[in-house]
């Protein structure tokens, strides 16, 4: 999808009139996995009264008179910082769920034992009672846990453990809480996010609009080609191990309780080894699909060890009135699909 030439960014919500008005930088980072996405604005306040609260949800959106503008969640302002000379006011804000006041005991300690029971449904009890919407990927669902404890931790920190436990992602936007595979394109509403494809021109440079910069980073790549869980067979009396993919072998010490968690922890390891070694970074026009979790596709204009698909792990949008609009993304490297 071609970008627009005249970029819009617009607040609804709190403060939304006094924002689009006085709005002079911003920058939205929009992170995979737990990270907090964050919101950071520049405001001119020279003969502006007071300060605006802190007090309400700001909302964002972003994209170009031509081609429409696309919605980046909902957000409370977390920190104001006025400067004297010249009269500016910089503004921190959080996703919504992660603001300084905790009403439902989000982040509130606690402990308890879980199952039998499902990947699933123990998702939906916890994020239930904070009052958020579940979300969860087929894939992940049905996965059985016979036994886990919650040791003094809160159900933010607990979530974030059982999505780590299975290779998945977890993180709430707006009312939804999401769970699904790391690397998938899903965004944080469960819809599928567009595959955004990413093009150099023969002209790439400097100054232009559609400049492009990237680096490649390759760590020694992954040295396991499969990984290794045990089990405990308490009929048998004896430790019996899973293992999937091919030698090497990583070898998980995650005590089990039984073969399909054991084949599931392995099988969410497989893929996270798949995916490392590999970081892209990316600084590029400002394009408002980019996201978190979605995946990106690098044509034949690149070159040839840059070039195929990439999972999106940050992107930060950034606009100013010296370099407009522009977004700097980092991006993992894609196991192989059969």
């Amino acid at each position: 999808m071609a970008q627009g030439f005249t970029p819009i960014v617009e607040f609804y919500g709190a403060n939304a009139a006094l924002l689009n008005q006085r709005l002079m930088h911003w920058s939205h980072t929009d992170a995979a996995g737990i990270e907090t996405d964050r919101l950071e604005l520049t405001l001119n306040i020279e003969g502006l009264e007071g300060l605006p609260s802190l007090s309400g949800k700001i909302g964002l959106r972003v994209g170009y008179k031509e081609t429409g503008l696309v919605e980046k969640g909902e957000f409370v302002i977390t920190q104001r910082t006025p400067v004297l000379f010249p009269m500016r006011l910089m503004i921190v804000a959080t996703a919504a769920p992660f603001s300084v006041v905790d009403k439902s005991g989000y982040r509130q300690r606690r402990s308890a034992s879980h199952g039998p029971t499902t990947l699933g449904a123990l998702f939906r009890q916890l994020v239930s009672r904070h009052g958020f919407s579940p979300r969860v990927a087929p894939t992940l669902d049905g996965i059985a846990i016979e036994h886990i404890d919650q040791s003094n931790e809160s159900d933010m920190a607990f979530i974030t453990r059982l999505a780590k436990r299975y290779n998945a992602v977890t993180k709430p936007f707006n009312e939804l809480y999401v769970l699904a595979e790391a690397g998938q394109a899903k965004s944080l509403t469960g819809q599928l996010l567009p595959e955004v494809k990413l093009s150099v021109t023969h002209d790439n440079r400097p100054g232009n609009q559609a400049f492009i910069t990237a680096k490649l980073d390759e760590k020694s790549r992954s040295k396991y080609m499969g990984s290794r869980v045990s089990w405990w067979d308490a009929a048998a009396g004896k430790q019996r191990v899973v293992q999937v993919g091919i030698a090497p072998f990583k070898t998980l010490r995650q005590p089990c309780q039984n073969e399909a968690e054991a084949r599931a922890v392995a099988e969410g390891e497989l893929r996270r080894v798949g995916r490392e070694g590999l970081k892209l970074q990316i600084d590029c026009p400002g394009n408002p699909l980019l996201a978190a979790e979605g995946l990106l596709m690098l044509d034949d204009t690149w070159p040839v060890y840059m070039q195929g698909r990439w999972s999106i792990t940050k992107v930060t949008h950034v606009g100013d009135p010296a370099t407009g609009y522009r977004s700097s993304i980092i991006a993992g490297g894609l196991a192989e699909q059969a």
